[in-house]
């Protein structure tokens, strides 16, 4: 059956409406979207769908196609940061975000189901959020746009979830466009929409899924970003954005703690990488991105030591068999590594990566073309 389909066998009507909100995988710009710097994200086509109608009575009910149980049902005006639901706290906290702000949302039934993995650091959180958000901004006639839904969905990660992310999965699952990434500021949200037909080019960009889980809520995320705001405070600057990429070993020179110096090494030098892969797709040099791309991920595994044994093994063994370049991408702990390798050889690297995974004992991982999608939309 369809989403709709199941939504009328589990409320008894049929919605008053279908929403969808992609994943992403970031090209680089990793944690630096907190630090207001900039980062190079895509929409996956991979999305969370949503069926939803409105309800006035202040009755919030919630169901997932893809997680056993039943349907969760709470009450909107008694909805509380850091009160758990589980899954369901990443809609319920859309909507208690959307309410904060002053928005009359006066409850909903919703249907979820989703193609994103979870888990795989492709923001299948961000995409519940965004879904949610839009929908209840379409359907109260809200009239927000599509950074301020970001916005809203990142608020409900961050202080109903518990979750301190950045805005980056929310504004590319909001605002993504087919065949492009998303060059964004997070500073003012200014973006923009970058031409990325890597088939056009003869090549390819694989997400291999390490099948690792992280959980970003268990707190190692957060200390790095404390890390990353202690040491913008000890440098007098605002956040690391700040902090020159030309200057930074005399910058360095200032720190004393050595956890600290990792981190603004990493920040700056990631938001320096952003701006060398943005103009080298600018010159039509895509190959070039590649090696930039494994520079990203010595950075992420060295200094900011996010990495983990899995997502090294697919980086070494991808680059090994030929490929342009790779990197880890999202919050790290396990998740997704990105590949951009030549069309013609993506089958022998993903070979590659799937022998060397067999031969050191670990589970099989996923590997997946990232194709430039849609961001969210109403369908």
């Amino acid at each position: 059956m369809s989403v709709a389909e199941d939504f009328e066998a589990l409320y008894g009507a049929a919605p008053d409406g279908v929403w969808a909100a992609p994943g992403r995988v970031n090209l680089i710009g990793e944690y630096t979207d907190f630090n207001e710097g900039f980062v190079l994200p895509l929409a996956l086509p991979h999305t969370t769908v949503a069926a939803v109608s409105r309800r006035e009575d202040g009755v919030l009910r919630l169901h997932s196609a893809d997680i056993d149980g039943g349907v969760v049902q709470l009450a909107v005006d008694a909805l509380k940061p850091l009160s758990g639901t589980g899954w369901a706290a990443y809609p319920a906290g859309a909507v208690w975000a959307l309410r904060e702000a002053g928005h009359p949302v006066t409850g909903a039934d919703v249907h979820l189901t989703s193609t994103v993995p979870t888990g795989a650091g492709l923001s299948s959180s961000a995409a519940l959020e965004v879904v949610t958000a839009l929908a209840l901004n379409d359907l109260f006639e809200l009239g927000l746009t599509r950074p301020e839904i970001a916005r809203l969905a990142q608020r409900a990660e961050n202080d109903f979830v518990g979750v301190p992310c950045g805005v980056m999965d929310q504004m590319v699952s909001a605002c993504a466009e087919e065949g492009h990434a998303l060059h964004l500021d997070t500073r003012d949200l200014s973006y923009r929409q970058v031409p990325f037909d890597l088939a056009h080019e003869g090549l390819r960009l694989l997400v291999v899924d390490t099948r690792v889980k992280h959980a970003l809520g268990d707190g190692a995320y957060a200390e790095r970003r404390a890390g990353c705001e202690a040491g913008a405070r000890a440098l007098g600057v605002r956040t690391l954005r700040d902090v020159s990429a030309e200057r930074l070993p005399e910058t360095l020179g200032r720190l004393s703690d050595e956890t600290m110096r990792r981190y603004v090494r990493h920040v700056v030098t990631d938001n320096a990488r952003v701006e060398r892969i943005i103009a080298l797709l600018d010159a039509g040099a895509t190959r070039a991105v590649g090696p930039v791309l494994t520079e990203g991920h010595a950075s992420l595994r060295d200094d900011l030591r996010v990495s983990c044994p899995e997502l090294d093994l697919a980086v070494e063994a991808a680059n090994a068999a030929g490929a342009l370049g790779a990197r880890m991408t999202g919050g790290g702990f396990g998740g997704s590594a990105v590949v951009l390798v030549d069309t013609d050889r993506a089958d022998a690297v993903a070979a590659a990566v799937e022998k060397a995974f067999a031969d050191a004992g670990h589970a099989p991982p996923g590997i997946f073309p990232a194709v430039p999608s849609e961001g969210a939309r109403r369908i």
